[in-house]
C-alpha cells in the first residue's frame, strides 16, 4: 500500500474528482459507449464508467452511456464498445521503432529450433532476394538442444558467396559467415574491439559469432539504407504497433538521419501513433542533436529529448557485467561496452543541453555502475531530470533503493523476464538470481516503473508483457505459482507501468495515462480488462480499437 500511494503521489496521479469536468455541450468528435471504462484514476469511479467522449484530440467527459450520447452530433463518430474496455492508451515504454520495421522487413529467425532451421530462412530469403548482404534477426541458443554458438560453416553451407550477418535476439551478438568475415577484413589475429569479443573455434579460428561492439566490425561495412526505405521500414512498424493496441513508443537509440525522417512524417501528420525518441550517443546524432536541443512537434506527437547509452551487454550471450564470475563460465563476469568517462562525459552534456539520460545496464556491475554516474552528475541537484536504467535486470539488493533515491526511473520489460528464466539461475546462481527482474522489490522501495518491450528482441504486443508482469510464468502456466514470485505485479500495478509509467517518463503525466476530461484522447480498448481477467485468459485479451489523440488510427476488421 505504501509503495502504490508514494506513486500515486510521485506521478501526480488526479483524483475522483476530475472526471467531473462540469456541464459538457455537444457534439463532440467522438463517443465511445457500451462497454467499460478504466480511467486509472485513483481510486476508480463506481459504478464504473461506460463511455467516453471526446473533442479536438482530448477526452472532454466519461460517464454513461446516456450522457455520452447525448453529445452525438451529426458529425460525430460513435463507436459501440459491445462490452469492451477502454483504457489509457498503451504505451511501449522501451522498444525500437525502426528495429521492428526492419525486422519486419528481413530475415526472421525467431524461436527457431536450432541453426539448420535458421540457415534454412536464409536459403528461403535468398531466393527472393537475388543479390546483396543477408539480414535478420531472432536466434537464441539458449533454445536449441545443445545450446552450442552457431558457426560461420552452417552458414557457408547455405551461402557460400553472399555475405550473411544475423543478428541474435537481444541485438548483443552477430552470427555471419566466411563471406562477412572476409569483407570486415576479421581473421584469426584480429584484436577483440574494446567492449566486444570475436569468438574463436578450436582451431584458433574465427567462430562467426561476433558479441556486443565486435559485430560492429561487420555491421558498419554494410550498406545503409536509404532514406525511402528506411520511411517504409518505419511505417511499417507503425502499422504494426497500432495494430497491436500501442498509442505510444520510446524510439531507444536513434541517429540523426532518422530523427530527420520522424520530424518530417509528424510535420505531415503521418506519425500513426506517439514517439519519443532518444539519440543514440555515436557521432555526428550527439554533435548534431545536443546543440539543437530538446523537440516537441506542434502537436505532441514526436518528442525528441533524451540520449540513450550503454554499460553493458546482455545476459544471454554472457556480456552483462557482474560484479562477480557468471556461475556457468568461471573468470568471466561480461564487457563493460562503454567507459566511464565516455557515459560520465555525455551524461553532462546531456544534462547541459536538456536531454533525459537513458542507459542500457542489465548486471549487478552494470547498475552499480549507471547509479553511481547519475548520482555523481546529479549531485547538486537534478532528481526530477527522470533519467533512466533501461533493463534493471539484475540489480543488487543494496542498490534497490538508490532507484528512489536519486529519481531514477527503472525502465523494465516484463517479457524478457518469462523468456529468460529458465536459464537465468544457469548464469547467475541461486543467491543471485534472488536480485532479478525485481520489479515488485523496486516498486516496494520507491522507483517509478515504466514498461515496454524491447522489440524487436521482444514481441511488442503489450498484453504479454502484462501477463508476464502479472504471472511470470510461461503461456502455459509453467512454473506453477510462477518464477520467483515474490515479484509479481497486481494487474493494475502492471496496467500502471504500461500507461501512467512511460507518461512520467516523458514528462507528459499531465497529459497522458489516465482517461480523464482534459486528457489527451489517447486510449486503447482491449476485449477484456487486463487488471481483473484471470491469468490464464490475459492472453486471450485482444485489441478492439487504438485511437491517437482522438482518432482512430486501427479498429479490428477494418484492416
Amino acid at each position: 500500500m505504501l509503495a502504490t500511494l508514494l506513486l500515486a503521489a510521485l506521478l501526480q496521479i488526479p483524483g475522483p474528482a476530475i472526471l467531473d469536468a462540469g456541464p459538457v455541450s455537444g457534439p463532440v468528435d467522438l463517443v465511445l459507449h457500451g462497454g467499460r471504462v478504466l480511467t486509472m484514476v485513483e481510486p476508480e469511479p463506481v459504478p464504473a464508467p461506460t463511455a467516453v467522449a471526446v473533442r479536438d484530440g482530448r477526452v472532454v467527459w466519461v460517464g454513461d452511456d446516456d450522457g455520452a450520447m447525448k453529445l452525438v452530433g451529426d458529425q460525430t463518430r460513435v463507436l459501440d464498445l459491445d462490452g469492451d474496455v477502454a483504457m489509457p492508451g498503451l504505451v511501449d515504454g522501451h522498444a525500437h521503432l525502426y528495429g521492428i520495421g526492419k525486422a519486419l522487413a528481413e530475415i526472421n529467425v525467431r524461436d527457431l529450433s536450432d541453426a539448420a532451421a535458421c540457415a534454412q530462412r536464409v536459403v528461403e530469403a535468398a531466393r527472393l532476394q537475388s543479390d546483396g548482404w543477408l539480414q535478420g534477426r531472432g536466434w537464441d541458443q539458449n533454445l536449441w538442444p545443445d545450446k552450442a554458438w552457431p558457426t560461420r560453416q552452417e552458414l557457408d553451407a547455405v551461402a557460400p558467396d553472399r555475405p550473411v550477418m544475423l543478428r541474435r535476439v537481444d541485438g548483443h551478438a552477430a552470427w555471419v559467415n566466411s563471406a562477412a568475415l572476409a569483407l570486415a577484413g576479421i581473421t584469426r589475429d584480429t584484436p577483440d574491439p574494446e567492449g566486444g569479443a570475436i569468438l574463436h573455434d578450436a582451431d584458433g579460428e574465427p567462430l562467426g559469432v561476433l558479441v556486443d561492439n565486435a559485430a560492429s566490425l561487420v555491421r558498419d561495412i554494410i550498406p545503409r539504407p536509404g532514406a525511402a526505405e528506411t520511411e517504409r521500414r518505419i511505417r511499417l512498424a507503425m502499422d504494426h504497433c497500432v495494430a497491436l493496441g500501442l498509442t505510444g513508443i520510446h524510439e531507444m537509440g536513434c541517429n540523426w538521419d532518422r530523427v530527420q525522417i520522424y520530424k518530417r512524417l509528424a510535420a505531415d501528420g503521418d506519425l500513426g501513433l506517439r514517439v519519443v525518441v532518444f539519440l543514440d550517443d555515436h557521432a555526428p546524432t550527439l554533435e548534431e542533436g545536443l546543440p539543437a536541443g530538446p523537440f516537441v512537434s506542434p502537436d505532441g506527437m514526436l518528442r525528441v529529448h533524451g540520449v540513450k547509452l550503454y554499460a553493458d551487454g546482455a545476459l544471454g550471450s554472457r556480456g552483462a557485467l557482474l560484479l562477480a564470475d557468471y556461475s556457468d563460465s568461471p573468470d568471466r563476469r561480461g564487457l563493460q561496452v562503454t567507459d566511464r568517462e565516455h557515459l560520465t562525459d555525455v551524461c553532462r552534456r546531456a544534462r547541459a543541453a536538456g536531454f533525459q539520460v537513458a542507459t542500457h545496464a542489465i548486471g549487478d556491475a552494470a547498475n552499480r555502475l549507471m547509479l553511481d554516474v547519475y548520482q555523481d552528475v546529479l549531485q547538486d541537484g537534478g532528481r526530477d531530470l527522470r533519467w533512466r536504467i533501461e533493463h534493471a535486470q539484475i540489480v543488487h539488493p543494496e542498490d534497490q533503493a538508490r532507484f528512489a533515491e536519486l529519481g531514477v526511473i527503472a525502465s523494465m520489460q516484463p517479457t524478457h523476464c518469462t523468456s529468460d528464466m529458465d536459464w537465468v539461475p544457469d548464469r547467475l546462481g541461486h543467491d543471485r538470481s534472488a536480485g532479478a527482474y525485481a520489479w515488485r522489490s523496486l516498486l516496494d522501495r520507491g522507483a517509478v516503473l515504466s514498461f515496454g518491450s524491447d522489440a524487436p528482441v521482444e514481441s511488442v504486443a503489450p498484453v504479454p508483457g502484462l501477463f508476464a508482469a502479472g504471472t511470470r510464468t510461461h503461456p502455459d502456466g509453467t512454473p506453477p505459482g510462477g518464477w520467483l514470485p515474490h515479484e509479481v505485479l497486481t494487474g493494475r500495478e502492471s496496467l500502471r507501468a504500461f500507461t501512467l509509467g512511460p507518461a512520467y517518463s516523458a514528462r507528459s503525466e499531465d497529459d497522458l495515462g489516465v482517461l480523464a476530461p482534459g486528457y489527451l484522447a489517447d486510449i486503447t480498448v482491449l476485449s477484456g480488462d487486463p487488471t481483473t481477467v484471470a491469468a490464464e485468459t490475459l492472453l486471450d485479451l485482444e485489441p478492439r480499437f487504438t485511437i491517437v489523440q482522438g482518432r482512430v488510427v486501427w479498429a479490428a476488421g477494418e484492416r
